[in-house]
């Protein structure tokens, strides 16, 4: 939205420019003759201008000669008003003014200006106004607005320049057609999103509760239940078909704002419009679906416990069925307002990223889980949807940052104790075929599949894990697939691991030599904490082809021997835990060291007890000494 309005004045010499000029700076009319083009106006922003713009308003010369500057000035405004005052000057207006504005290019809004009403003798000078004017209106979709206007008898001079911050601050362009007659698409989609936020309820009609807090939030005002009364009934005779008995629909409200935009009140739509974020060219602000959201090296985002509520409220929303899942329509009646998915979702295959009930729609578990894994992945994505789906805060100076939250550092994960952190990435390394994927599946609660599919792109799951002592977190398991050696040559990727899962097949021999030649080739992994785990435990184990079998490597690595699991056991679950637990616990996952640290609390304490000894012989000493003297 503009900030400054400049106002071109034009027209037909003798047509009244310089007096309108006048008499709007005056405060009255100027009788005697202007001769010279009036010199530049300025008016500071004031209470009844539109947004509280500050307003510049050029006068300038039709004369043949004066042409070079008129075309300087027209370049330069934000708005042309034209001003004719009798017949003749109107027929310029269709045959020379417009034509002559579309000759230099500009783009810029145009109101049209009938001055000198109090010469016309017709007593109905308002349709005497509309007639003339609505044919040239409709020949042009330039002209903005129309208005008839008299400088001697002050009538509509300070109306006249209000039409003209107007047609800058609240265009109608963007909103409306008139040659169709119809609300522009980009004005149609985004008043189709408001419609959608302000329906809480989701049942396809704004009730009375929801029309006055969509008041409220547009205009900061309540709704009257006259107001309402009115409304309704006005839409009830534009669309005989909308019924207004549950409230307001879509098509009703829609119809709604094209009586404004068809009436002269596009402000009203505009108020509408900037309340809920959009700009002058219908796109929402990129402030609003980006705002500044840092993430400190070592730290991490989660979803605050506004976040939390938030999308969990959208689920129980959307789950028309109660079926606790979300099906294929109900989730594209969710994201209606938004551009569709994420991408990394999509590229992902959601919903197989999480959990899923046995019909395959996503359950609030699931939900909670991905936008969880999405937020400690990418915040900038989850920032992004959370404005397009109507996050809001009581504090209107809050943004959609008030749902993430940014966890303490982890920059020293050898250090005992817990890491701030209710989400954690655990990589999943190991051979093909050693089961990573079948891991990853039972993770989300999927049946066993014995068929091997091999993975090329990277692949995640994301679940809830209670740790010990009731605690949830949410664990992110990644296998690289064909992307490892790129991943693991990467330092930020390494750091935003928490944890690695080294997996090998125990019932085939060369499997865990994979992990031995993974660490060599990769020494920056022994900065990671690490769990060493050997899956297919339900067949036959085997002896490794290695130098070292598993448990003599890990133990010479001071390391806890692998776990033994299998996908098709019930206990499959321990290991989750087991792998949360090391990732918010870090320091457990690192090899122990061989002597437990020294106690040094006596010899602590016996250095203080010489320490204060000395000190109070050297004080005995000092007092004889000041006794001697």
């Amino acid at each position: 939205m503009s900030t400054a309005v400049r106002i071109c004045v034009c027209g037909d010499e003798g047509t009244g420019k310089s007096s309108l000029i006048a008499s709007l700076v005056k405060g009255v009319f100027v009788a005697n003759k202007i001769q010279a083009v009036l010199p530049q106006v300025t008016i500071p922003p004031t209470t009844g201008t539109p947004e509280n713009v500050t307003t510049t308003i050029v006068d300038t010369s039709a004369r043949p000669q004066d042409r070079t500057t008129l075309r300087k000035e027209i370049r330069k405004s934000n708005v042309i008003l034209l001003v004719y005052s009798d017949h003749y000057s109107y027929e310029r207006v269709a045959l020379f003014w417009m034509p002559y504005f579309r000759s230099l290019g500009v783009n810029v809004p145009v109101v049209l200006c009938a001055n000198k009403s109090d010469l016309v003798s017709d007593g109905n000078a308002a349709q005497v106004a509309e007639e003339e004017m609505l044919p040239v209106m409709a020949e042009f979709r330039e002209i903005d607005s129309c208005i008839r206007t008299s400088a001697k008898e002050q009538k509509n001079v300070i109306e006249v320049f209000y039409l003209c911050q107007k047609a800058v601050t609240h265009p109608i362009a963007p909103l409306f057609d008139y040659k169709e007659g119809q609300l522009k698409p980009a004005c149609v989609d985004a008043l189709r999103r408001i419609f959608f936020l302000s329906d809480k309820d989701q049942d396809g009609y704004l009730n009375d509760r929801e029309m006055q807090d969509f008041q409220q939030k547009s205009f900061d005002k309540p709704l009257s239940q006259e107001d309402l009364d009115n409304i309704k009934l006005t839409v009830s005779k534009s669309v005989p078909s909308s019924s207004t008995d549950k409230g307001l629909d879509l098509q009703g409200f829609l119809q709604l704002n094209k009586l404004y935009a068809e009436k002269g009140r596009h402000e009203t739509i505009w108020i509408i419009l900037r309340k809920y974020h959009y700009t002058d060219s219908l796109s929402l602000e990129d402030n609003f679906l980006h705002p500044r959201f840092d993430v400190p090296d070592y730290a991490s985002a989660e979803l605050s416990p506004a976040g939390y509520r938030f999308f969990m409220d959208l689920f129980l929303t959307f789950d028309k069925d109660n079926d606790g899942g979300l099906n294929d329509r109900e989730l594209a009646a969710l994201f209606a307002p938004t551009p569709g998915l994420p991408n990394s979702w999509a590229e992902t295959s959601f919903p197989s990223t999480t959990v899923r009930n046995e019909a395959g729609h996503i359950t609030l578990q699931g939900w909670l889980a991905q936008w969880s894994m999405t937020t400690f992945l990418e915040p900038k994505t989850t920032l992004e949807y959370l404005a397009y789906l109507g996050f809001e805060t009581p504090n209107a100076r809050e943004t959609t940052t008030a749902a993430l939250k940014i966890t303490k550092p982890r920059k020293r994960r050898r250090r005992p104790g817990r890491v701030d952190r209710n989400v954690v990435l655990c990589y999943i390394l190991g051979s093909s075929g050693a089961g990573k994927s079948s891991l990853l599946d039972v993770f989300l609660n999927r049946p066993f599949d014995t068929l091997y599919h091999p993975t090329i792109k990277p692949r995640r799951a994301v679940n809830s894990v209670e740790l010990q002592g009731g605690k949830q977190c949410y664990l992110i398991l990644e296998e690289l697939g064909e992307l490892e050696p790129a991943i693991l040559e990467n330092q930020a990727k390494l750091d935003a691991c928490d944890l690695i899962c080294y997996a090998y097949d125990s019932s085939e021999p060369d499997s865990f030599s994979h992990i031995v030649e993974l660490r060599k080739r990769y020494p920056q992994l022994d900065e990671l904490p690490a769990i060493y785990t050997a899956l297919k435990a339900d067949r036959d184990k085997t002896t490794q082809r290695s130098e070292l079998q598993p448990d003599a490597y890990t133990a010479a690595l001071n390391m806890s021997a692998p776990l033994h699991v299998s996908v098709t056991w019930n206990s499959i679950s321990e290991l989750f835990v087991a792998l949360a637990e090391a990732a918010t616990n870090p320091s457990t996952a690192f090899p122990r060291s061989e002597d437990p640290p020294a106690d040094r609390a006596s010899l602590y304490m016996a250095l203080g007890a010489t320490a204060c000894a000395a000190l109070a012989a050297f004080m005995i000493w000092r007092r004889s000494t000041s006794n001697a003297a």
